[in-house]
């Protein structure tokens, strides 16, 4: 039960009323004598009192900064998305059209020129309409105002709501002595047009909409300088009760209010009565326009907008805590400039959903993210799905392309994009890409087989059980080349590799270039768990065939090596951050390493281009580029990672949810079932679209010049069937040694799908039909 009030404080009490008139009267006094103005019409204890009392009252107050929106803006200067708890645009007072002033002027203070901040005629007026009538006047001057939206915005920086104060006008004697206090002193330190300047950026005029900037354009969709009269007169009427005249609500009850202003002008002398006559005749004319806050509202890059807010808001560069750097995204008036192309961006949007539909029944996610080779920084980044928190298939804030902690997805297992980091490891060993190994399908690594990974306890590991790690089909030869290999994604090539090196050697290849499992949260030197996840681990083979969970992103940036010749970069995608004050905040810069050497890079290229060329592209791009396939097992996670010396590119295609570890054999996916699923049904032609549409936009030149292979040298023919096994004396301790039965959890993480499960009919232009053990 609310509390009853006294009738000596009512004002709707005549009681109430004749207290609050000398309450009012004494404020006049002490109002009269801050501005040096004889008291004698005030005599009497009360107003000397009420003077010693004004006179304690602070002169100052800690001024906090004006909330204004922050931008992010895309590479070419385009708005990606605005963030505001307060939608305000700050002009100068030249940019305020000066109809818009003298309406402002003539209803809320019409005697602001006049006056030192406080207005004693007004205080008296309202004083005596208060106490003989049973409606209120106010007769706070726009100084006043102006300090008013200075203490609620300083409060609501420091966690005190006073907003309600903005809404209802509730003020008792000691508020409105404290905001008369200091409406004198910033009448000595500002001028009458700096003041005017400072309310119209700062007052409420509809919801979250604050300054004649934005309340032009929220109903007018117009700037401040272009407002006419009848706009302007709408727009003053508003800041007394900004909810009660908002004009898209109540427009009669607008109408009604704008024309008071038109009334108030016209007295003041602000118009004439032919301006006049015209104005409240005209009807609203409303033409609303509303900037949403947020990532939702962005019209395009969504997820790369959510990634950059997570950027911001877990650095300590933009404050000591989440909250404080939240606070300064939503209030602090920053200008943050990215590395996203619009035109990439409206690609990938446009071919993720044309491959597989946000809404289709499968719930099956695309993603593509695009970075720039020697610089680092991502162009585009994006996704079949919509960004939304609502329910249903269409809708997720989940990101395919990041990790978990940055908005992401958690990864999704590489398959065989992973096998050139074996094969990088072989080059950087001295071999080269066209030595001949032993590689039978089929071929067991049993439990006592030591793994050399000399960055573990012993310098080896095990597989617990054994590792028999299967072909996906039946034919490839037992033996050749890592180039074969390689190009045909065969398991046992790439494992046979992986048995003769350092498997520290390899997954060591994978951290300089940037990749983290996030599976692994186990920390490779002290063996202990800890809570950021880990780079690869060398603890368990089939790394080298795919089974670590890893980003496109980091893929994307990890290719992005081969395509500048060994330097790899790091992923940015700010490249500078300021506030409004014009303060500049620290990002990261273009941080590039020499990781492997530009020879090494190049024998890779030379592999990776008939990759992309012959079996993914087949011909349809006239450049040089270069990529690698990957699927994992149930082909739920598909890949192309393929690049330019311009743009590295990770296209995936799986699934996401619940149901991540789901095959898709079978799933009715955009309206048709497979039975064979690889990296060639949606990853690879999605990437070639994606390449078709923007290839050209960025350098596409040479990938280096990979050492030829050696050519064949005649032998007796009693030789001939070592010709090809020069690389196999050290294999074979390791590759013959055992048939026992392989272990079932490890060849789950490959990317190899048995054989009966691959009917050459239902598989149509794949890689495998052309080769590719994918």
């Amino acid at each position: 039960m609310a509390a009853k009030k006294s009738p000596f404080f009512d004002t709707a009490t005549t009681l109430g009323k004749i207290v609050a008139f000398f309450g009012v009267s004494a404020l006049c006094g002490v109002l009269a004598a801050g501005l040096m103005v004889p008291v004698a019409s005030f005599a009497g204890s009360g107003a000397k009192a009420g003077s010693e009392i004004f006179d304690a009252l602070p002169a100052s107050f800690k001024e906090e900064p004006i909330a204004e929106p922050s931008k992010i803006l895309a590479k070419d200067g385009s708005v990606i998305a605005t963030f505001y708890s307060e939608n305000r645009e700050p002009v100068k007072l030249d940019d305020i059209s000066p109809i818009m002033r003298k309406a402002i002027v003539s209803i809320e203070d019409e005697r602001f020129y006049e006056h030192n901040g406080i207005d004693v005629r007004g205080i008296a007026r309202a004083a005596v309409n208060n106490f003989t009538s049973s409606s209120q006047q106010g007769a706070s001057t726009l100084t006043q105002q102006y300090v008013n939206n200075l203490l609620i915005n300083s409060d609501s920086i420091n966690g005190v709501d006073r907003s309600e104060m903005t809404i209802s006008g509730t003020k008792n004697i000691a508020d409105k002595a404290r905001e008369a206090k200091l409406a004198i002193s910033i009448e000595k330190e500002m001028s009458k047009d700096e003041i005017l300047e400072g309310y119209l950026n700062l007052v409420l005029f509809s919801g979250r909409n604050y300054g004649i900037q934005a309340a032009a354009q929220r109903f007018y969709s117009v700037d401040a300088k272009d407002l006419n009269l009848q706009q302007s007169a709408m727009l003053a009427g508003m800041v007394q009760l900004p909810n009660a005249y908002n004009p898209e609500r109540y427009p009669e009850r607008s109408v009604k209010r704008r024309n008071t202003v038109l009334a108030a002008m016209l007295r003041t002398g602000a118009i004439d009565q032919k301006a006049y006559d015209k104005a409240v005749k005209s009807a609203l004319g409303l033409k609303p326009s509303e900037t949403k806050s947020g990532c939702i509202a962005a019209e395009s890059a969504n997820y790369f907008c959510d990634y950059v807010t997570k950027l911001i808001t877990s650095d300590d560069t933009y404050g000591k805590t989440k909250k404080e750097r939240e606070n300064l995204l939503y209030r602090g008036g920053l200008t943050i400039k990215t590395t996203l192309d619009p035109r990439l961006q409206k690609s990938v949007e446009k071919q993720t959903k044309l491959m597989i539909p946000a809404n289709d029944k499968s719930n099956i996610g695309a993603a593509i993210v695009t970075v720039e080779p020697g610089t680092g920084n991502i162009l585009a980044m994006g996704q079949n799905k919509k960004y939304s928190p609502e329910k249903g298939r269409k809708f997720t804030e989940y990101n395919f392309a990041v990790e978990s902690a940055m908005g992401g997805a958690g990864g999704f297992q590489g398959g065989s994009t992973m096998k050139p980091y074996t094969t990088m490891a072989w080059l950087e060993s001295g071999r080269g890409m066209y030595e001949t190994i032993n590689a039978p399908r089929n071929k067991n690594y049993p439990a006592s087989f030591l793994w050399k990974a000399s960055c573990l306890p012993g310098g080896y590991t095990t597989v617990g059980g054994g590792w028999t790690p299967g072909n996906a089909v039946d034919g490839w030869a037992s033996s050749g080349t890592v180039d074969y290999g390689l190009f045909n994604s065969v398991n046992s090539f790439t494992v046979s590799e992986a048995s003769r090196l350092d498997l520290c050697d390899i997954a060591g290849a994978t951290e300089r270039l940037g990749l983290i499992d996030y599976d692994n949260y186990v920390d490779l030197k002290s063996n202990k768990k800890v809570d950021k996840a880990q780079p690869i681990s060398p603890a368990n083979p089939s790394f080298v065939i795919g089974s670590a969970r890893i980003t496109p992103l980091a893929q994307a940036t990890a290719f992005a090596t081969w395509a500048n010749n060994g330097e790899f970069c790091e992923n940015r995608a700010l490249t500078s951050v300021r506030d409004s004050s014009g303060n500049k905040y620290k990002v990261k810069p273009v941080k590039c390493e020499q990781v492997m050497s530009p020879q090494v890079a190049a024998d890779m290229n030379g592999t990776l281009k008939k990759i992309a060329s012959q079996k993914v592209a087949k011909g349809r791009i006239g450049y040089q580029i270069a990529g690698k396939t990957g699927t994992n097992n149930g082909a739920n996670s598909t890949w192309f990672v393929g690049y330019t010396t311009g743009m590295a590119s990770a296209a995936w295609v799986g699934r996401w949810d619940k149901d991540q570890m789901k095959p898709t054999q079978g799933a009715v996916v955009n309206g048709i079932a497979r039975r064979w699923v690889d990296s060639g049904t949606w990853a690879a032609p999605l990437w070639t679209n994606y390449m078709l549409d923007i290839g050209r936009l960025y350098p596409a030149g040479s990938l280096g010049k990979a050492t030829p292979a050696p050519a064949p040298k005649p032998e007796p023919k009693k030789a001939e069937s070592n010709s090809n096994d020069d690389s196999s004396n050290g294999d074979s301790s390791n590759d013959e040694s055992s048939n026992n039965d392989e272990s079932s959890n490890d060849d789950s993480s490959s990317d190899e799908k048995p054989a009966k499960e691959k009917p050459a009919k239902e598989n149509p232009g794949t890689e495998d039909q052309s080769g590719n053990d994918d």
